[in-house]
């Protein structure tokens, strides 16, 4: 466990050591967090992604823009996100505007990523309603065959998105429900933090 988090002043720091702990104690994807939008008319959204880079710039995670979360950033490009780490007892949220990663970071991933993952990327109409498993499945074949050889390049509707916080909150589990918490906020991506304790 970290000393007392209460007293930091560097909310990307206490996230990476949160980060780096959790990634010791945390059996399965330390990096999963509950990704919430909201749709056109308003109604909130919510799935669980995979964190891909976390910096002071914002917190990364990569998608099908054509998806459901894609549609709605495009409609209402703002985003909040938790990591619970059981682990450890501890969540992080995380709020705030959102904004496409560079093509050349999208290339960069989309290339890091298993060879089969890529095929995927192009064979799923992520969201849309799906006929039958053998049609996913034929449209895995068709594009494993279209790049059979050379490198599977990113599909144009498959992107990532950056949430540049304005709000972080840092919570720790208490004894008798006396959690600690503690909250950064700043009025744009650009701004300074303002750190404040709350009642649990």
């Amino acid at each position: 466990m970290a000393g007392d988090f209460t007293a930091s002043d560097d909310p990307f720091a206490l996230f990476d050591t949160w980060f780096a702990e959790a990634a010791k104690s945390e059996v399965n994807d330390p990096n999963a967090m509950a990704l919430a939008t909201v749709d056109a008319d308003g109604l909130p959204d919510v799935r669980m992604v995979l964190l891909k880079g976390a910096d002071p710039a914002g917190f990364v995670f990569y998608t099908n823009t054509e998806s459901a979360k894609g549609t709605e950033l495009a409609g209402n490009p703002k985003a909040a996100v938790v990591f619970h780490w059981k682990s450890l007892q501890r969540q992080v949220r995380v709020r705030g505007p959102v904004e496409r990663v560079t093509d050349a970071e999208a290339d960069a991933y989309f290339a890091s990523r298993a060879r089969d993952s890529r095929i995927g990327a192009w064979a799923s109409q992520q969201s849309r309603p799906l006929e039958s498993r053998f049609a996913l499945e034929k449209a895995v074949a068709y594009h494993a065959a279209r790049f059979a050889v050379g490198e599977v390049p990113r599909p144009p509707h498959w992107t990532g998105f950056r949430i540049r916080p304005v709000y972080m909150e840092f919570w720790q589990n208490g004894l008798f429900r006396l959690h600690d918490r503690v909250v950064f906020r700043r009025p744009a991506p650009e701004g300074d933090w303002n750190r404040q304790r709350l009642y649990p």
